[in-house]
């Protein structure tokens, strides 16, 4: 683990910094979630974010689909290789995987797939013909293999371009047996990393609004910046809580804390946005490019949370309450 070399990074290459350059400086050589360093793994997460919201998305699902494989028991992925991890599984767009001896040939189009152009294979989710859900890797230059320019019309995270992508029988390699991808540790382990990233885009918002803000010392302007403090403080220690937990019980699901992480986190971004914006006015929206590509990237971010659902699922009464001091 390295933070010099992706600092060093971002100084050379600003906006220009890409998947490649980080995969290319061995920088998503992340500990596993569960490991014992979650947190490490969670800070590289967040400081990438910090500085590119598009960016981490990417990265995210790149080391994602490292540590998935991992777990599951496959083959290393070859040297340089950047991943995507596409199991979103909207009604209208779901993978069929048909049996072709020990591999499969996949049909059909999936949605949100983040970087297709920038990447080299995908992990991704579908339905065997016996209705079990699969996992599978592919290499994105197989033929059969179509990368579209249809269903990604955002402004916010239009660096991820996450267009619909085309399989015509294309080979893939099983990862896992039919299951193994939702029923694994991990899974849980790795969906409370997401919140890792809001929280880095959330604390970006935050360090230009404290720079601004204290420039000026106006009475209100700092009352936003008190509500931020708290918001960014208290959601990080919700965050180094659940990687302690996650570490300290590597073989049990995190579902329990990954929802509650994600919904805190979820939260104390949305109230950065909403006391950043009210603080700094439209000055900085409009004449700086770096926040205002970060306040129009994390709402969307954002909305990978599934909201009141998450709710009701935390409420639900197989959930830990974790309301011990």
């Amino acid at each position: 683990m390295n933070d010099d070399e992706l600092d060093r990074l971002i100084a050379l290459r600003g906006d220009g910094l890409t998947l490649r350059d980080l995969v290319d400086a061995g920088l998503d050589d992340l500990p596993r979630p569960g490991s014992g360093g979650t947190l490490v793994r969670w800070r590289r997460l967040a400081a990438v974010a910090a500085h590119d919201l598009s960016l981490v998305k990417l990265f995210e699902g790149h080391t994602d689909a490292l540590a998935i494989q991992a777990e599951l028991g496959a083959a290393p992925p070859a040297a340089g290789s950047r991943w995507g991890t596409w199991c979103a599984e909207p009604p209208q767009a779901r993978l069929r995987f048909e049996a072709d001896g020990t591999r499969y040939r996949l049909h059909g189009t999936k949605a949100w797939c983040s970087g297709a152009a920038q990447l080299t294979h995908a992990l991704v989710s579908g339905w065997d013909d016996d209705g079990q859900p699969c996992l599978a890797a592919v290499a994105l230059d197989a033929p059969g293999v179509t990368i579209t320019d249809s269903g990604w019309a955002a402004v916010g995270m239009r660096g991820t371009a996450s267009v619909d992508v085309r399989f015509d029988g294309v080979p893939a390699r099983p990862v896992g047996a039919p299951g193994d991808y939702t029923a694994r540790p991990g899974f849980w382990q790795g969906g409370a990393g997401i919140a890792a990233c809001w929280w880095g885009g959330a604390r970006a918002i935050a360090d230009t609004a404290r720079t601004a803000i204290l420039a000026r010392s106006e009475p209100h302007a700092l009352a936003h910046l008190g509500a931020i403090d708290v918001a960014v403080a208290s959601s990080a220690a919700v965050l180094r809580t659940c990687a302690a937990w996650i570490d300290a019980h590597p073989n049990a699901s995190a579902r329990a804390w990954a929802l509650r992480t994600r919904l805190a986190v979820e939260a104390a971004a949305e109230t950065t946005l909403r006391h950043a914006g009210r603080a700094l006015g439209a000055g900085p929206l409009c004449r700086d490019a770096r926040f205002a590509r970060a306040m129009a990237d994390l709402p969307v971010f954002l909305r990978q949370s599934h909201a009141e659902r998450d709710l009701a699922s935390l409420a639900e009464p197989d959930m830990d309450a974790a309301w011990t001091l």
